[in-house]
């Protein structure tokens, strides 16, 4: 009997492996259905017109030319293991897109002049363990052989075994890390029981030399990290960049009614952000991105491929590029092309050209 229970497990799980890949792909038939009818978002930006719409957005709608996709953030999931207080993309569904939609949605950005994507969250490595943005990596790399492929994680789930399988097709890995005091991650929001961030945090950098992904850390500056000292630590750490935060609020995310965070108790005044920077100003691999930097100048994606528009102080979608083209659905994402290089969003972004020591 136990033999024929053992030899029954594989079929079982080809089975479950079946059903949940019929699951997503019906999933998917009825969020395209919900996505073909008028959002409120969506209503609510046409209906105000133009004129809601930064400056260089206007224009770019009247003379009819889009905007390239050259660097795309796709948020391709909302779930997350940690619950940062001041996050501003909050776990407001739990939708992902089947893989080969989201290939699709890549080739065609890829198509329209995409050079560098971004995966983020949520947290990217939630999904299949690691499996399906892996696979996505590899695709984007390996496929369409895009200049740079880059994450964004917490780190708290990423293996080594991870780097081992997918590590040759990503450019560049980002951990988020607010502070160097693992007390100061818990009042974040950043703890995981008796598993130490800062210690990842050193272990995950020491997999990148092994299998040359290049290494950045992100910070979010906010009221319980504003007074830090992270010289020391980030000079020993040595990233290509570390990109430092202004901590942001954006409504119906982070704050306001329909909100699952409430980030007033983290904000910090311009005048905070600039001290912190000033008392940073030493270290070579610093990007700062105030407030106004990071809202008009991103394209982010969604977990339904809907460009998001921030410009407003939060998040209006646009339709689906997988319904109605990267073209059209670009015209409504506020993205200024002129802050995007303004900011250096265009910079060495491809492990091939990087000086780099592993």
């Amino acid at each position: 009997g136990r033999a024929m229970h053992v030899a029954a497990l594989p079929l079982a799980r080809t089975l479950l492996a079946a059903l949940r890949a019929r699951l997503s792909a019906l999933c998917w038939s009825l969020a395209r259905l919900s996505l073909s009818l008028p959002l409120p978002g969506w209503q609510r930006l046409s209906a105000l017109g133009p004129s809601v719409a930064a400056g260089p957005l206007r224009e770019r709608q009247r003379d009819g030319a889009a905007p390239t996709p050259t660097s795309v953030n796709y948020h391709f999931t909302r779930q997350c293991n940690y619950r940062c207080g001041f996050c501003f993309h909050t776990a407001k569904t739990s939708f992902v897109l089947p893989l080969e939609e989201a290939k699709r949605g890549l080739a065609m950005l890829k198509e329209a002049g995409m050079e560098k994507i971004n995966f983020s969250g949520g947290e990217p490595f939630l999904q299949d363990r690691g499996e399906f943005v892996g696979k996505l990596v590899q695709f984007c790399k390996q496929d369409l052989k895009l200049p740079s492929v880059s994450i964004v994680s917490n780190g708290s789930m990423i293996r080594e075994q991870w780097f081992k399988k997918y590590g040759k097709y990503l450019d560049i890995l980002a951990i988020s890390c607010d502070s160097f005091h693992e007390e100061v991650n818990v009042l974040i929001g950043r703890g995981q029981g008796k598993k130490n961030h800062v210690e990842k945090l050193h272990k995950l950098r020491q997999w990148c030399r092994d299998y040359a992904v290049a290494f950045k850390i992100n910070s979010v500056i906010n009221r319980f990290n504003v007074e830090e000292d992270m010289n020391e630590e980030i000079k020993a750490l040595n990233p290509v960049r570390w990109k430092v935060f202004q901590c942001l609020l954006i409504e119906g995310e982070n704050c306001g009614e329909d909100a699952l965070r409430e980030v007033e108790k983290f904000l910090i005044s311009d005048k905070d952000f600039e001290r912190f920077l000033d008392r940073h100003k030493d270290v070579s691999c610093l990007v700062p991105e105030s407030n106004q930097k990071m809202r008009d100048s991103y394209l982010i994606l969604d977990e339904y491929m809907r460009f998001l528009n921030c410009t407003n102080g939060r998040k209006e979608p646009s339709k689906s590029i997988l319904d109605v083209g990267v073209g059209e659905a670009i015209q409504f994402s506020g993205f200024d092309e002129k802050m995007f290089l303004k900011r250096g969003g265009k910079y060495v972004w491809s492990k091939a050209d990087m000086k780099l020591e592993w």
